[in-house]
Order: C-alpha cells, then structure tokens, then sequence
C-alpha cells in the first residue's frame, strides 16, 4: 500500500517530461521572439551572431551578459557558435573587421575579444597599429600579426563576413541567426522582468531554434 503514492509520483513526473517540450515550443513565437527569413535551414547546426567592437550593445551581451558564451556552452554536440564583424558603424570598421579575421584564422579570438572591445568603446583605436599593439600584448608575435594581417587567409575571412552580413541584410547589431533560418527578435523579450531574465530566455531562444 505505502508503495502507491510512490508509484502515483512517477506517473506524474513522467508525464510532466513527457510534455516538456511542447511547453517549451509554445513559450517562444514566430514573429515576435523570432523571426523566419529562409525556408531552408543551413547543413551545419549553427548559431551566427553579427556584432561589432563599436556597438555599446554588443560590449554588454559580450563581456557584461555573457550571452554568446552561455549560447555556446549549451549547444547540443556538433553545433557551433560563430561572431562576424561588421563594417557599417565607421571609424575603424574595417580594420576591425579584418583585425577580427585575423583572430579568427589564428584561433585568439578570446585572447584579444575584451581589448578590442574595450578600446573601441574609448574611442581609443586610431589605426591598425593600435590594433597591432594589441595583438602583440595578448600573445600573437609582431611576425604573425605582419605576416597574416594581409594573407591570402585573412583577405577570404574578411569577405566572408561582408558578404554575409549583406546577405543577411544586417542593419543593426547584435544580431543573432540560427541555422541560416532563423533571426532571434530581442524586442520580443521586453515583456521580461529583469536583465538576468532576458539573458535566460535570449539563450534558450537560440537552444530552441537550433532543434527545430
């Protein structure tokens, strides 16, 4: 007899998993928390964010909300996070682009993110020999960074960013896609009660739409 309300409790919790996902598809809807722009997904589970170094927003999902990072630790195995630069909010744009590209190629994408990110909302950076400084304090040798700035490497990187932000028609930043298929809509996450919120559903968004 005592064994019963055991037994009640499994059934219980066992369909409460058993709908789990249902639940969760309802909690995020096309056209607000998300917004379809291809029919047909990418081959490669991926998670593409546009961002640039000058954009107050992008610092704060980067460095202060930890967004892509908490996207990235979460992705189901074989999934990937990637971050372009964009080239439309001037000053040294461009340079940072293929400042970005060349972190790319090298793998130091983490070793030179948060100084890049701090100079550019200092307004610090003048030249790429301020990016070149950089560089070199956080670990590329003045080799690298001279012979890879301008290679052949580094030149296809920085098109491969232009050319996809256009082909996204990215207008403003950041700016996260899903499989090629999806745009995460961050105005439809204002109904939040707090930022820690927002974070929360802003990442499950992204977990979200790289399942469906």
């Amino acid at each position: 007899m005592k064994k019963l309300p055991l037994k009640a409790a499994f059934v219980a919790l066992s369909a409460l998993f058993a709908i789990q996902p249902s639940v969760m598809a309802q909690d995020f809807s096309e056209g607000k928390h998300y917004i379809e722009v291809r029919q047909v997904p990418s081959t490669q589970k991926e998670v593409v964010e546009f961002f640039s170094f000058y954009c107050p927003h992008c610092y704060d999902f980067e460095l202060n909300y930890k967004i892509p990072s908490k996207i990235k630790a979460k992705l189901p195995e074989g999934a990937v996070l990637k971050q372009y630069h964009v080239n439309f909010l001037g000053r040294q744009s461009e340079n940072l682009t293929r400042a970005w590209a060349l972190a790319m190629a090298l793998g130091v994408e983490d070793k030179v993110k948060t100084l890049l990110f701090e100079n550019a909302q200092k307004d610090a950076i003048k030249s790429m020999d301020d990016i070149r400084t950089i560089f070199i304090a956080n670990g590329v040798s003045a080799e690298q960074f001279d012979g890879g700035i301008n290679s052949f490497a580094v030149n296809g990187l920085v098109n491969k960013q232009v050319q996809l932000a256009e082909s996204f028609k990215v207008r403003g930043v950041p700016t996260f896609f899903v499989n090629e298929q999806f745009q995460i809509n961050a105005e439809g996450f204002s109904d939040v009660s707090s930022m820690g919120e927002f974070i929360d559903r802003y990442v499950d968004a992204a977990l979200y739409l790289i399942k469906k």
